[in-house]
């Protein structure tokens, strides 16, 4: 009866919960042009920051969780739809579905906590700590070349690479999930902020063009 009302209750918590950027859900359809250039947020996703040294035992048993920890900078390692996102020699985020995750402590975290076990490193859970916005098209990595100073070349920045940057002066991760979608990860505070400045560097390509 207690795991019945518990489970009740986590999905009451669901129905009340609202994402960083909801409020510009509207304006993000609004601004989208299809075939071009589309903005949405992904809200909820599970995100924990992990810190381990992916050479020791530790690193080895919460590899084995999460499908593996990146070697180097800008890669992206993972299983299935659960991914790790390389930010320094022994630091990572991983990011997987929001179903890996449950309000009351977490599935997925608790996992890696005991992977970790007693070996040096941590777990924690920052799941509310940012949210994601995808932008996707074939001007996509135009839009976010108006504000960030990473070199986007798809001979340089290619699917699968993930990076600590800025986006119009925001802090933020920008991922690349495949040849024409970027996942741009800031922190809650910042995910209104930076999907306006996405909507208005999207502007032109919703405008008609003058012949």
């Amino acid at each position: 009866m207690a795991d019945t009302a518990a489970l009740e209750n986590s999905k009451k918590i669901q129905t009340l919960r609202k994402s960083p950027a909801s409020l510009l859900g509207k304006a993000f359809e609004a601004g989208s042009v299809a075939g071009t250039v589309e903005l949405r947020e992904v809200p909820f996703l599970t995100m924990a920051g992990l810190r381990v040294d992916p050479a020791g035992e530790a690193g080895e048993r919460v590899g084995a969780v999460t499908g593996g920890l990146p070697a180097a900078s800008g890669e992206v390692r993972g299983s299935g739809d659960t991914a790790v996102l390389w930010l320094g020699p022994a630091e990572f985020l991983l990011v997987a579905p929001a179903e890996s995750h449950d309000s009351l402590g977490g599935e997925l975290p608790r996992a890696l906590i005991a992977a970790l076990a007693d070996g040096p490193g941590q777990v924690v859970d920052l799941s509310a700590n940012r949210t994601t916005l995808e932008l996707s098209g074939p001007r996509a990595s135009a839009v976010l070349e108006k504000g960030c100073a990473l070199d986007l070349h798809p001979r340089v920045f290619k699917p699968g690479t993930a990076l600590s940057t800025e986006i119009g002066g925001i802090p933020a991760v920008l991922w690349k999930t495949a040849e024409e979608t970027y996942r741009v990860l800031p922190r809650a505070s910042f995910a209104e902020f930076l999907g306006r400045w996405l909507l208005d560097a999207m502007r032109e390509y919703a405008s008609t063009e003058v012949p």
